[in-house]
């Protein structure tokens, strides 16, 4: 197993370079369309993620929410036989231009997946900054501590874990290991941050301090959040794109505008349909 611990005498520069754009990004998908082998699972999806907002997406299982959300970060190329069409511009340049580096996508748009995935056993602290490792930059000790609790206090963990960041991410509760993972994934310093689900597996208390961590974090970066709960789009989202896929069609989005709109004066019947709890 690949050892990806960094070591406290690493010399290194932080994240941002110098002149780096640091905040909040818009990303823009542009007729993203996504392919499973033959099979297509979207078509044509346009869709713009205001910088600083948080944007939900919403549908019934199968209609390619999580399958578009990772095509934002070229996270979908990865799977075997994966096809993709279409642009998806952060701050107007396509992250899929020839001249765009994988890396860089992955670094400015960051993921943190359904299941909380830390490092099991590696400390709270190594896993925090195991990221400027695997992203390739560096950093000294010092500059590491800082980023560590910067991290953990955006992520809203700083204060249950600070005597004890050498201990074992995996011995970390699941809403605890969930924040983790959003701190890991802040580390880098991305500029927009993708979220599958990323309450699914938890309890209704760790739910809720998973969303009080967006709340938090919304305006510091641009959220795009998958999630079957329509409560939680309400709360966390400031806009939503309901996402459908109808009679073996490939997944697209029938409805987009602000969460307030959605939720109360939707222009699609299927729209109303879903929200008021009458399928999916």
């Amino acid at each position: 197993m690949t050892d990806t611990t960094l070591s406290p005498t690493d010399t290194v520069v932080l994240p941002s370079p110098a002149g780096a754009a640091v905040g909040p990004a818009t990303l823009q998908a542009r007729a993203v369309s996504a392919w499973f082998g033959n099979h297509k699972v979207l078509e044509r999806v346009s869709l713009t993620m205001p910088a600083g907002q948080v944007t939900a997406l919403i549908g019934p299982s199968g209609c390619g929410k999580s399958t578009f959300l990772r095509t934002l970060n070229r996270m979908h190329e990865l799977i075997p036989a994966a096809q993709f069409a279409g642009e998806v511009l952060f701050e107007g340049e396509d992250i899929y231009g020839p001249a765009r580096r994988l890396t860089d996508a992955r670094r400015r748009i960051g993921m943190v997946f359904q299941k909380p995935n830390p490092f099991p056993a590696m400390s709270i602290y190594d896993n925090v900054v195991a990221g400027l490792k695997l992203t390739g930059t560096r950093a000294n000790r010092r500059e590491k501590d800082v980023l560590v609790e910067e991290s953990l206090t955006r992520a809203g963990l700083w204060k249950e874990v600070r005597d004890r960041l050498r201990q074992p991410g995996g011995a970390l509760s699941g809403g605890q290991q969930q924040r983790l993972c959003i701190a890991r994934a802040l580390a880098v310093r991305p500029r927009v941050l993708l979220m599958d689900e990323p309450c699914s597996a938890l309890d209704p208390t760790s739910t809720r301090r998973v969303e009080e961590t967006i709340h938090e974090l919304a305006g510091e970066v641009t959220i795009v959040i998958v999630t079957h709960n329509m409560q939680q789009a309400a709360r966390v989202s400031d806009q939503c794109a309901f996402f459908l896929a109808e009679q073996g069609t490939p997944g697209g989005i029938v409805e987009q505008g602000s969460t307030e709109r959605i939720f109360s004066t939707p222009e699609d019947p299927r729209t109303a349909d879903y929200v008021a709890g009458r399928f999916g």
